[in-house]
């Protein structure tokens, strides 16, 4: 598996929590699974594992220029290889691909040079992998060589973000040192531009998205971002999976990041986290109303756009809202005024920190989740299991995951979260005082949070279909030879 992100990074993403879980679940049912990641400086800074030089070396073109990579060796905690790639040119920076919500200027050359990197990695290796398994676009050029050098892996690629492409300048297309040819209509080239994921979709075995209703969504005009033309000529090798939740890591019975533990039976545990969420982020305590709480990235299509006109109305009242996560500049300082002018009831905090963000989810009643595109729904997942419970825009995997609680139904007994149909702001505030509503009846709020607590969603199905698909794809390949 082969990604910009994957721990040991510590920052909030579904990506690492994936590059965390899927690779474990393969292994414990017997495959031979290695990640390969930049040798970033939070990395070679903050990693509590061991890294051990391997010695290999390789010499890599990128456009007229030949750069060093260097390989270095560990493992995660639960015993998956790990293998870092070391340039210190271009990944000994602060950030992973800029600084302050700037991308660096030189993101197409460190790419190039990642995927080609990898591959010449994956050739030394002993045994030679079957299967090159790319994610998102900084690792989605990996096909597109694999086919232009006629290489003997299968390739899949797995779109996280598909609104994040790595979309450069024409020109950079000389960076690659492919042959012209992949610069057209079959190729990388997109509108005149190099585009890393769209050379990776049209060259790449298999695709999958990380759920079913996603699939379905990036193959449409308004979910495709300008690729579902091209998603829609390859949609027969389209695949939706939904993702799992890793329950060794996000458990609150067992999770040594909170103050208490807690279970669906034995709640009392989520008030003692509320209360120290509460003192650790110094609001008032006690409100009447609920706590709200976001672990998200602080973008557009996470919703910031419909959610930060509803905070005078919500912050009028006594409730608390706690937001964790960093990104577009123009939200940031948006959040920031907010708890400036509300300070006892509202708390931003900028720079990801593990032990909050489990606090976040433990010390939370409600999780608000307004995300445009919502992929995987992996913070729905945790949500429900932490007894937060989700008010979300009906996106993606949240369809796959969250089950509206409407009390006129005959099926009242059976919701445990809050859909928003319509995506604007007066949308999502219905849902918000719905949920208010229903948080004020203690009883059915709790039955809520047990229903919300058993719900379940394992790796071990997810890591199941990859299975399937990873057979298919070598036995297409030893049919083909």
């Amino acid at each position: 598996m082969i990604s910009a992100e994957a721990p040991p990074l510590h920052r909030a993403g579904a990506l690492v929590d994936v590059l965390d879980a899927l690779p474990h679940e393969l292994r414990e049912q017997g495959h031979e699974v290695s990640v390969v990641l930049p040798f970033y400086r939070e990395i070679r800074e903050n990693s509590l594992t061991e890294v051990t030089d391997s010695g290999v070396t390789v010499d890599i073109r990128v456009g007229e220029k030949n750069y060093v990579a260097e390989y270095f060796e560990s493992r995660t905690a639960s015993g998956v290889q790990l293998f870092f790639v070391r340039c210190d040119e271009f990944f000994d920076r602060p950030g992973i691909y800029g600084e302050h919500g700037i991308a660096y200027e030189d993101n197409v050359t460190r790419f190039i040079f990642f995927n080609k990197a990898a591959i010449e990695l994956a050739r030394r290796l002993t045994p030679v992998p079957q299967i090159l398994h790319a994610h998102d676009w900084a690792a989605a050029l990996i096909p597109v060589y694999i086919h232009a050098h006629n290489l003997p892996f299968a390739t899949v690629l797995t779109i996280h973000r598909l609104a994040e492409q790595g979309s450069f300048w024409g020109l950079d297309f000389a960076l690659t040192n492919l042959p012209q040819r992949f610069f057209s209509l079959r190729g990388v080239e997109f509108f005149g531009r190099l585009n890393f994921l769209k050379g990776g979709i049209v060259f790449a075995d298999r695709i999958t998205t990380v759920s079913e209703h996603h699939k379905r969504e990036i193959l449409r005009p308004e979910g495709g971002y300008e690729l579902d033309v091209v998603l829609r000529e390859n949609a027969h090798k389209l695949i939706g999976i939904l993702h799992g939740a890793d329950y060794a890591r996000w458990n609150p019975a067992t999770d040594p990041l909170l103050p208490a533990h807690f279970e669906s039976k034995k709640l009392r545990g989520k008030k003692i986290c509320r209360d120290a969420l509460l003192a650790d982020l110094q609001l008032a305590p006690a409100p009447r109303g609920p706590v709200f709480g976001m672990v998200t990235r602080v973008v557009a299509e996470k919703g910031f756009g419909i959610l930060t006109p509803l905070f005078d109305r919500l912050l009028a009242d006594d409730v608390r809202l706690i937001i964790l996560g960093e990104g577009d500049p123009a939200f940031e300082t948006a959040l920031a005024i907010a708890s400036r002018r509300y300070p006892t009831r509202f708390a931003y905090r900028r720079h990801f920190d593990e032990r909050l963000a489990h606090l976040i989810e433990a010390g939370s009643d409600i999780t608000l989740i307004p995300s445009r595109f919502e992929p995987s729904g992996l913070i729905a997942m945790y949500s429900l299991r932490y007894g937060a419970i989700p008010i979300a825009y009906a996106s993606g995997g949240i369809q796959e995951i969250v089950q509206n609680y409407d009390p006129t139904l005959e099926s009242s007994e059976s919701g445990y979260g809050f859909l928003c149909y319509d995506y604007s702001a007066e949308a999502f505030w219905d849902s918000i005082k719905r949920a208010r509503e229903v948080f004020r009846e203690r009883d059915v709020w709790i039955a809520l949070i047990r229903r919300a607590m058993a719900r379940e969603f394992s790796w071990l199905i997810a890591a199941e279909h990859y299975e399937e698909l990873y057979r298919s794809l070598v036995g297409d390949k030893e049919v083909a030879a």
